[in-house]
């Protein structure tokens, strides 16, 4: 830095002149303090991290004594305190702090805490599946959910762009975790529209799913309920609630299976454009918009899931269902599938890896206690989930009470059919089943839409982030056609055969690949950018280090429970299997193709990084894995301390 004091005072007074002529001022110096050093060696220059100084200042001459002038001698050492402040604009910030929260939660809390942590729960020994589903949350998922509010906030980008800042030859991994995003959106808004269907058939004095004198009845179809004491439910028996979801709704019984999917279903079609309708003027604006929305989207499901619970605990046999939920079988725990259960629920419960919290944090304030919110945000997640099983599990007790069944026979069903086949059924057999239809379906499209406000959010950051140039000034033109490619590529789950679409995406097209992006994420923060700079950064923002407990998971456990997932998947793939329809050897090689066609961003993109980059090849790998300096952090200026400057 070739400066010279008169000139640097100079500068200043002509700043004050100027200062309404311009709004923006880049390497403007704000303050220098004076602090004799004596003929000491200049070695002990200081190191400046993320625009940031890594340490604290040495002595509070140095803080205090900013924008002061002790008339030192040329020549003496001092200490200059630069403010650098961006052309680009300001980067936009969430209106509250319980905005952050409310978006947090609703993304992490979605329908699979409703459908999938209950049957999972009854299925891998009922308590006893709680110690192994907390150990990972614990040691495995709250470190990873951890980690990434915490990289997003201090790097305040997306994930693409932030990459350049932790390890630019991973660069492919925030490409994977978009394309994932839309595989995602691809079928995920497909089960609100199935939702959204149910509520517009909700409005009617006698639920459709009721009777048995529809168009779409089979004489197999047994009207039961709890009123009827002259019917009997025997093995052939159909209930008009499983026909309205699987011959009205979906259609099913018109594809023989994926390799004919039929006609596109008009109703559902506009169903899911009206869902995607919602989604766009929700988050067209960005976090200022949407953050508003959550405040219902977020909410409501809770004041919903308290009323069914109320209810359910009222119901003759409900009691039957907590037992069978929460009756402990310790001889699960020693089988390998419980813990895997265990891991995956909570690593997908939470959701780190898909781009989401790294997009929501990096609009938080600099100083914010991320470490408060992930443990907040994380417990909230948990909680919902054993809280939406006493709601599950005291209708099926009440739904075994009426037809003189156990209470495994009639929770055989899992995933969308267990709220849209078995629960549904017993809202109808409840008074006012009206109101409770409405509102328990219009829970399962809130759940959906916070999910998918996060999902699709996530993709607009990185992208906006990455191109900013090409993309700040259109961001609603760019979210106008995500939202239109998204529902292009849900039309083929609207199918009649649309279902079996749903479960082959769901199984195939994103779990492993998204660990697989998360497991490389983790070891890259932790490895190549490592845990004590990161820790460093950490401790930049709140002002204390993560302790020894959150370095372990990051360096050793967190790697470790993500490849148990991966290994105990690839060794032991499931066999899908949808109503009566058993998915055929080439959909398994149709769905590993899908997931490899996003995981392949990150190999291919490391190729293309080493042919680009300049130098010999020692030269390109060391730049790969270099981090570059970040100048976007802090609330809007970065400050760069210059120890030792004459």
């Amino acid at each position: 830095m070739e400066m010279k004091q008169p000139m640097m005072m100079d500068q200043e007074d002509r700043g004050k002149q100027e200062k309404e002529q311009e709004s923006q001022e880049n390497g403007r110096l704000v303050a220098d303090s004076v602090a004799e050093k004596g003929p000491k060696s200049c070695s002990g220059s200081g190191q400046v991290s993320n625009g940031y100084p890594s340490t604290s200042p040495q002595s509070p001459r140095e803080g205090a004594g900013a924008g002061t002038d002790r008339g030192s001698t040329a020549g003496t050492f001092r200490t200059l305190v630069v403010q650098q402040t961006s052309l680009n604009p300001p980067r936009e910030t969430w209106s509250k702090k319980m905005d952050f929260l409310l978006s947090v939660i609703g993304y992490a809390v979605d329908l699979g805490n409703v459908w999938r942590f209950p049957y999972i729960c009854y299925q891998n020994g009922g308590g006893a599946f709680l110690l192994p589903y907390l150990l990972m949350a614990v040691f495995g998922g709250v470190p990873l959910f951890y980690m990434e509010l915490a990289l997003g906030q201090f790097h305040r980008s997306g994930c693409i762009s932030i990459w350049k800042h932790i390890c630019p030859i991973f660069k492919g991994i925030g490409f994977a975790i978009c394309i994932i995003a839309l595989y995602i959106a691809f079928y995920y808004n497909t089960i609100m529209a199935w939702a959204l269907y149910y509520l517009l058939s909700s409005f009617h004095s006698t639920l459709p799913w009721t009777t048995c004198n529809n168009q779409w009845n089979t004489p197999n179809c047994t009207h039961y309920l709890s009123t009827d004491l002259n019917v009997s439910w025997t093995e052939n028996s159909i209930s008009p609630a499983e026909e309205f979801y699987m011959r009205q709704v979906l259609q099913v019984h018109l594809s023989p299976g994926l390799h004919q999917l039929g006609w596109v279903s008009w109703q559902l079609a506009l169903c899911l454009l009206f869902i995607f309708t919602v989604v766009y003027f929700s988050i067209w604006k960005g976090v200022k918009t949407s953050g508003k929305v959550v405040w219902v989207t977020a909410t409501f499901p809770y004041l919903v899931l308290l009323i069914l619970l109320v209810r359910g605990a009222t119901l003759p046999g409900a009691w039957r269902g907590v037992i069978f939920f929460l009756k402990p079988d310790w001889s699960k725990l020693l089988t390998t599938s419980v813990w895997l259960d265990a891991a995956a629920q909570i690593f997908f419960s939470l959701g780190p890896g898909f781009g989401v919290l790294l997009a929501f944090a990096s609009y938080n304030p600099f100083h914010n206690n991320c470490y408060k919110d992930a443990l907040i945000t994380s417990s909230v997640n948990c909680l919902t989930s054993f809280l939406s099983g006493f709601v599950i599990f005291t209708v099926l007790g009440y739904m075994a009470e009426m037809r003189h069944q156990g209470v495994e026979t009639v929770a055989k069903d899992a995933g969308p059919s267990l709220l849209f086949i078995i629960y549904a059924e017993a809202i109808a057999n409840m008074p006012a089943a009206t109101f409770f239809a409405i509102i328990f379906f219009l829970m399962i499209i809130m759940l959906g839409l916070d999910s998918t406000f996060a999902g699709l959010e996530g993709v607009i950051t990185a992208m906006l982030d990455e191109f900013p140039h090409l993309l700040a000034k259109r961001r609603e033109w760019f979210v106008l056609g995500l939202v239109c490619v998204c529902y292009l590529g849900a039309l083929s789950t609207l199918t009649y055969g649309g279902a079996f679409v749903v479960k082959l995406f769901e199984e195939y097209a994103t779990g492993p690949a998204v660990i697989t992006v998360v497991f490389l994420e983790v070891i890259a923060v932790s490895w190549f950018y490592g845990t004590t700079r990161f820790c460093n950064d950490v401790q930049l923002m709140l002002g204390f280090a993560p302790g020894i407990f959150w370095r372990v998971c990051w360096v050793a456990i967190c790697p470790c429970f993500l490849l148990f997932i991966i290994v105990s998947f690839l060794a032991f793939p499931p066999e899908v299997k949808l109503f009566d329809y058993l998915y055929p050897f080439w959909t398994t090689v149709l769905g590993y193709c899908i997931g490899v066609s996003s995981f392949i961003c990150v190999p291919s993109y490391m190729v293309y990084y080493m042919i680009t980059t300049k130098g010999t090849f020692k030269q390109r790998l060391l730049k790969s894995i270099t981090p570059e300096a970040s100048w976007s952090s802090g609330p809007q200026r970065d400050t760069i301390v210059i120890t030792n400057a004459v």
